[in-house]
């Protein structure tokens, strides 16, 4: 079964979507026969490269909110990833442009090192609060990986894989996705949002079925 996954590094149901996705196809014993895929996403393409501007003061000004209302949304947001087992710390986090960090997993897939790279990703940025938008953070991370340091460097100053991120992006758009996480499952069943793992064991069980 291949699971397509559009989702962003910044996004924090993406992270809590992901544990929920593993959770169920454990529990729908697929474990080993499951090809999950990673596609890139920008939820916002005019982020700067990083920031030191708070997260609580960032919502504010993106959905014109009190100070108090953002702490709400972000101890929401803490709880949902607790619950999978996550430490958001979004004390530490702040904005960050995702461009390069998608150029660098699509690098990392190539040197069959994605998956471990998606993850790291993840939670340098939510547990961490790393700046993943700078060049010197990525390529840190690319060497805890794995990757070799000199070709990291050298890919990430070149323009490698900016067609492969424009790509998935404008796939996106044309099959509809308006938020991630966005799976698609077999190219059949799709599904949106950091769904229950319940709701993803049923789906993962139907395309089973159907295949």
């Amino acid at each position: 079964m291949k699971i397509e996954v559009w989702s962003d590094y910044v996004c924090p149901f993406c992270y809590i979507g992901k544990r929920r996705l593993e959770e169920a196809i454990q529990e729908a014993g697929l474990e080993g026969k499951v090809d999950v895929v990673y596609k890139a996403y920008e939820l916002d393409p005019n982020a700067v490269a990083t920031s030191d501007k708070s997260m609580v003061t960032a919502l504010m000004e993106k959905y014109q909110m009190s100070s108090e209302e953002a702490k709400t949304m972000t101890d929401n947001v803490e709880m949902q990833a607790k619950s999978v087992g996550l430490d958001y710390n979004f004390e530490k986090m702040t904005p960050a442009n995702t461009f390069h960090a998608h150029r660098l997993a699509k690098f990392a897939e190539e040197e069959n090192l994605g998956e471990e790279m998606t993850e790291r990703l993840l939670h340098a940025y939510f547990i961490e609060g790393e700046k993943i938008g700078t060049y010197e953070t990525l390529q840190k991370i690319a060497e805890e990986v794995g990757l070799s340091k000199e070709r990291t460097k050298e890919m990430l100053h070149s323009e490698g894989y900016i067609d492969v991120v424009k790509k998935d992006i404008e796939e996106a758009s044309q099959i509809g996705v308006q938020g991630v996480p966005f799976f698609v499952l077999n190219r059949k069943y799709a599904l949106s949002g950091a769904q229950s793992t319940e709701t993803f064991v049923e789906a993962l069980r139907k395309a089973q079925n159907d295949a």
